[in-house]
């Protein structure tokens, strides 16, 4: 009996495996694929290995270290975490395009992503930032993420929570 409910068990996680993986498979890219490229962007660069000069900013006190990051899909997190192409926002997003820019913006009190641009040059990412807003009765955020591949990425925050003071950081990383 008890060989016949472990059976069931594994059976049963086998399946609750493969369908988490098919609702992956099944997200619908419809607007640049901002996780995708920043998850292609970590397995590039922590092949490659680069040293960084990163610089903390946090509250008036900085630090800045020469450094090689370890894992580079942590340290692109805030950008992973900002894809717009969530099911629930899907036409939520206006598109604009201009030479080779396009921004994708949103107005929705729901939507916390509000800006995406993305430039372009001969075909080639040459920008990518993002314009980030929290708003409740008990803080507000605003975050403003910006990435120029190959040589710097910035991530800028300033918090208020009430009754507390305003606190800002910054993180920047410049490519050696």
């Amino acid at each position: 009996m008890k060989k016949l409910g472990l059976c069931c068990l594994v059976v049963l996680l086998g399946v609750s495996c493969n369908l988490k993986e098919k609702e992956k498979a099944s997200v619908i890219i419809t607007y640049f694929d901002l996780a995708g490229y920043f998850k292609k962007e970590a397995i590039r660069l922590s092949k490659e290995n680069p040293s960084l000069n990163k610089t903390v900013f946090i509250n008036g006190k900085e630090e800045q270290k020469n450094i090689n990051i370890k894992n580079w899909e942590q340290e692109f997190k805030s950008f992973i975490d900002a894809d717009i192409n969530k099911a629930s926002w899907k036409g939520s997003f206006n598109i604009a395009k201009s030479g080779g820019q396009t921004t994708y913006t949103s107005h929705s009190d729901k939507i916390p992503v509000k800006k995406l641009e993305v430039s372009l040059e001969n075909n080639r990412l040459t920008s990518i930032k993002v314009y980030i807003t929290n708003v409740n009765d008990l803080y507000t955020s605003q975050d403003s993420l910006s990435y120029y591949p190959d040589s710097v990425y910035k991530i800028k925050k300033t918090q208020h929570i009430k009754l507390m003071a305003t606190r800002q950081y910054s993180i920047t990383g410049k490519f050696k």
